[in-house]
């Protein structure tokens, strides 16, 4: 399946929002004295990291794609660890 290039475009842009809103949602709660929910923070940068994954499968740059693949990688751990949280508090 070979995407085209506008189409990997939307979804680098998409992506690219979606990191962006991630920060400013962290540092927006973080300035208020409040935690940021780890579901929305890491959910919205894996969202935007694979969607620019999206992107980079048509317009290659190695060093974006490694960059892609910590961010993700980062993003599960944090999900996998927000799981973990919430199951020790429901006990």
């Amino acid at each position: 399946m070979t995407l085209s290039p506008l189409f990997a475009n939307i979804c680098g842009f998409i992506g690219m929002a979606c990191i962006i809103l991630a920060y400013g949602y962290t540092t927006r709660e973080g300035a208020h004295g409040r935690r940021p929910n780890p579901f929305v923070q890491h959910g919205t940068n894996l969202a935007g990291a694979a969607l620019l994954t999206v992107s980079l499968m048509v317009n290659l740059n190695p060093a974006s794609l490694v960059l892609e693949g910590f961010w993700s990688a980062i993003a599960l751990w944090g999900l996998g660890k927000a799981l973990h949280d919430r199951r020790n508090k429901a006990r």
